[in-house]
């Protein structure tokens, strides 16, 4: 389906004689974003298709093949979304269960890896930290649930320095990291049954991307980004102040300061 939108949006514009940099002008993007749309390389949003179906008066084909991509599996929806994390200005992001990769530490990302059945993890531990750029770039606001803190991964030693890691992010005045804690005042909340991720940037918008088992799901429509804004903030409501969120990590840290397990 993404492929033929790339397509059907070439085949539209030589149709009406126009250049690429014509139709950046249309849907405010450089003439080299259209060319990566028509090469496949990018993906058209929502918006984008709006704008078009309204300045060409397609009856709004663009918005419906775009609707329709959008919804189905794509196991190439993590390498798209990390095209959109590269150029963030803004990044929110709840993780319920793990820490989340913009975090990690090497050891700890290499330890959940392995963990997870990944028999050499070494290319994707390279891959994961080199992400980790974005945070000299953007705004970044992490919510992770008490869980994440206190779910052992790796040894306790892996774990502290995870932990004060965080810690020492946290500092960086871009940064803000806040703890849904773990309590019967707390209760169930929305978001424990996956993350979600919410990347903001000037060329492109607001992008959503959600998490589950065995894949994950980008999301570019602005109804149902703002719908998940909406879930970020239920959950931020429920997540206490920073100082009392460092506390708790601290808190958590100290919690392993048993012996190391090989």
């Amino acid at each position: 389906m993404w492929a033929f939108i790339a397509y059907y949006l070439r085949f539209c514009r030589n149709q009406r004689g126009l250049s690429g940099e014509a139709v950046g002008r249309i849907i405010n993007a450089s003439k080299a974003t259209v060319s990566r749309i028509e090469n496949g390389v990018e993906r058209l949003d929502a918006k984008r298709a709006a704008t078009l179906d309204r300045a060409w008066e397609t009856g709004g084909v663009f918005s419906l093949l775009v609707w329709y991509a959008s919804i189905g599996h794509d196991p190439q929806w993590l390498a798209q979304y990390k095209t959109f994390e590269q150029r963030a200005r803004i990044i929110r992001i709840f993780e319920p269960l793990l820490i989340t990769g913009l975090l990690q530490t090497e050891d700890y990302a290499r330890a959940l890896l392995t963990g997870g059945g990944v028999s050499d993890p070494e290319p994707d531990v390279a891959e994961r930290i080199e992400r980790q750029s974005v945070l000299d770039r953007a705004f970044v606001m992490v919510l992770l649930s008490e869980a994440t803190l206190r779910w052992p991964v790796g040894s306790p030693r892996i774990m502290r320095e995870q932990l004060a890691h965080i810690l020492q992010v946290a500092e960086r005045p871009n940064v803000v990291v806040h703890v849904v804690p773990q309590s019967f005042d707390t209760g169930a909340y929305p978001g424990l049954d996956g993350g979600v991720k919410l990347v903001t940037g000037d060329d492109f918008g607001e992008v959503a991307y959600t998490e589950s088992l065995g894949g994950g799901r980008l999301i570019s429509s602005p109804t149902e980004v703002a719908e998940y804004a909406i879930l970020f903030a239920r959950i931020g409501a429920k997540a206490l102040p920073e100082h009392r969120s460092r506390a708790l990590i601290t808190k958590a840290m100290e919690a392993f300061s048993g012996d190391d397990v090989a």
